[in-house]
């Protein structure tokens, strides 16, 4: 019996290895795919600091912010895993909220009553082309200029390994890890058109967040746990309980 990932390629080899570190077997099924975008570094833009909602957002321009004036800049990251990504590529100042943009947005407002940051410079967000939630919008309404830039896009892939089609024919998977919802939606899409989805959908799924824990109740799964936190530690206790006797 295998715990199944659907998360992107290549974090989904850092929850393989934390998965096995349990005693778990693994099977890989990355439904998005990862796919840089081109980035724009204006040399003449003056911006007060960095925010980033995911690591990914800075694997897609890593190669060019070598030497960058941003590296100078504070970056505020979504969560730890996100900040230990830049940290790595050489951002100097990193400052992570709790995993969500909700708190990513309070905690650069924060620093503003804290005067660690300054309104009248502009944020600029590095981002994905398809975003959950409006987060320039939010920050927009309390008084900052945050400039986008698209610097990657997560394509969703049509179908599943092989190796995974026969495992959930074979009812050898024993739950199945979610990380977005974009991701949920690719997994059901795939499912269904390998003819698999009675068997995907009859074991637990346990999920990132009540977000995506509702796109696959609204699928009809039944066995659906949602992590207290928006955290792959907290994302494996939801594992624990949903296979707990």
């Amino acid at each position: 019996m295998a715990i199944l990932v659907t998360r992107p390629h290549p974090d989904d080899e850092t929850t393989a290895a934390g998965l096995r570190a349990r005693g778990f077997d693994v099977l890989l099924a990355p439904m998005l795919r990862f796919e840089a975008a081109a980035f724009h570094d204006d040399s003449d833009a003056h911006y007060g600091a960095v925010i980033v909602t995911s690591a990914n957002a800075l694997r897609g321009i890593e190669s060019q912010l070598k030497a960058s004036p941003l590296l100078k800049l504070p970056l505020f990251a979504v969560g730890e895993h996100t900040a230990e990504a830049a940290r790595r590529i050489g951002f100097e100042q990193v400052i992570p909220a709790k995993g969500d943009a909700a708190s990513l947005r309070d905690l650069v407002a924060a620093s503003v009553k804290a005067k660690a940051l300054k309104k009248t410079s502009p944020l600029l967000y590095l981002a994905g082309a398809d975003l959950a939630r409006d987060l320039a919008g939010e920050l927009g309404e309390r008084g900052f200029t945050v400039v986008t830039q698209t610097t990657y896009r997560m394509i969703p892939l049509s179908s599943l390994p092989r190796e995974t089609c026969d495992a959930f024919a074979a009812n050898q998977v024993e739950a199945v890890l979610h990380y977005s919802r974009r991701s949920a939606r690719a997994f059901l899409e795939s499912v269904r058109a390998a003819g698999v989805e009675i068997s995907a959908l009859s074991v637990p799924q346990c999920c990132i967040s009540a977000g995506v824990a509702s796109v696959i109740r609204d699928a009809g799964a039944t066995r659906v746990m949602a992590a207290a936190s928006p955290d792959e530690n907290a994302l494996f206790a939801a594992l624990d309980r949903a296979l707990r006797p």
